[in-house]
């Protein structure tokens, strides 16, 4: 597709709602589409509305190895009520064991540069090695994420990652939707959503939030960058 098309698509689609979303996407680009999930609260929404279209619709996720054991109990538990057959990714080895020999198991605290750098390589290569076969993704941003995510739309035209389609379902939800829609629907959740983590991500980078802030203020919270990003989605931040 091209940038007007996608133009069109947003027009057309001012009264979709998010399963309208997922059934354009499935109905036009599977299997060369799938979800990119951290498991977090918006992605769960997402598997078990995609669930219910198509119980083969793909997902995968980024194990960075840095993730916290919630994590991996609610990936299990979605597997299990779901029967997913979940694509897992991993860092590659080799540059892994590189980066930590010469720059030491935490080096994402010393600097933004070394920050980067980890993210680069625990999360950012592996998901480009993945699209790189698809054609169409899906993410679970929402617009009042943070600054950066208040101008994505439904869809868009991921020029970051060769022009392919990007579906963002969800982008005009509030956090209070995503929560409902998780109890309604009986849904497997992190725990650590009720321990103030609206957003979770490695465990050494992530904390849960205080009254008041930001939702996505857990997140590298020993920046002071407003605006902070690992690079997944350049153009809106993660």
């Amino acid at each position: 597709m091209n940038l007007e098309e996608i133009k069109k698509l947003n027009q057309e689609s001012s009264g979709m709602g998010p399963q309208e979303v997922l059934q354009w996407g499935l109905s036009n680009i599977h299997p060369k589409l799938a979800l990119a999930s951290s498991f977090g609260a918006e992605d769960v929404v997402l598997i078990d509305m995609l669930m219910k279209i198509n119980p083969e619709a793909r997902i995968f996720t980024l194990d960075t190895g840095r993730l916290n054991q919630e994590t991996y109990d609610v990936m299990d538990a979605v597997k299990s009520k779901y029967g997913l057959k979940l694509e897992i990714l991993f860092p590659e080895t080799e540059e892994t064991k590189e980066m930590v020999r010469d720059h030491g198991m935490n080096l994402f605290y010393k600097s933004l540069e070394l920050r980067h750098m980890c993210c680069g390589i625990r999360k950012v290569k592996p998901l480009n090695n993945m699209l790189a076969t698809l054609d169409g993704w899906i993410t679970g941003l929402r617009a009042d994420q943070t600054q950066n995510r208040g101008d994505a739309a439904k869809f868009e035209l991921d020029e970051q990652h060769g022009g392919m389609v990007k579906l963002n379902p969800l982008i005009d939800w509030k956090w209070e939707q995503v929560i409902e829609y998780i109890k309604e629907n009986d849904v497997p959740c992190n725990k650590l959503h009720d321990q103030g983590y609206p957003s979770i991500g490695c465990e050494p980078c992530t904390r849960p939030i205080k009254p008041g802030e930001d939702l996505r203020a857990g997140r590298w919270w020993w920046e002071q960058e407003s605006d902070k990003e690992c690079g997944l989605h350049a153009d809106h931040g993660d």
